[in-house]
């Protein structure tokens, strides 16, 4: 499908997250696979069609992380997971099975924001549960409504004469 070269699929740019990679680096180059080098809603599907795997590690490197670091792991898996029921929604594709799974489900007290102002500050929490999209709400996840803007389609904000 891809012939030679090697897209960012979700559960690759999740490997790369859980490998210690910068998260929004893995999803960004996700995010650019999507949008612009493979938009074909065929594509697409094959883009998101690996389920992402909590526990890539062998036992013993599991037991070596810290409870903090499986959390953030949680959280990562949360958003993805989520990322993929909005982009297929929002694509009109059919969203694959595996984000339904219960482990990509974060309790209250494991929310996670995205940005990290909102440990802090009191309206950037409310801010980001008010505009989280219900794919990311149902799984405690908070984020702008702009998460996912499409810059290959986005209106340029300020035009440079």
């Amino acid at each position: 499908m891809f012939a030679l070269d090697v897209p960012q699929t979700i559960a690759e740019a999740f490997r790369q997250i859980h490998n210690g990679e910068d998260p929004w680096q893995a999803i960004g180059n996700f995010s650019h696979d999507w949008y612009g080098n493979y938009p074909t809603p065929e594509q697409r599907c094959a883009l998101v069609a690996e389920p992402i795997k909590i526990g890539l590690s062998e036992p013993e490197h599991e037991a070596s992380q810290s409870p903090e670091q499986q959390m953030q792991l949680r959280q990562w898996a949360a958003f993805c997971a989520a990322s993929v029921e909005y982009l297929c929604e929002q694509a009109r594709l059919e969203v694959p099975a595996w984000v339904q799974n219960a482990d990509y489900i974060l309790s209250e007290d494991q929310s996670f924001y995205t940005s990290p102002a909102a440990a802090t500050k009191p309206k950037v929490r409310e801010r980001l549960r008010q505009q989280a999209p219900e794919a990311f709400r149902r799984r405690n996840v908070f984020c702008s409504n702009r998460v996912y803007a499409n810059k290959y389609t986005a209106t340029p904000i300020h035009k440079i004469a």
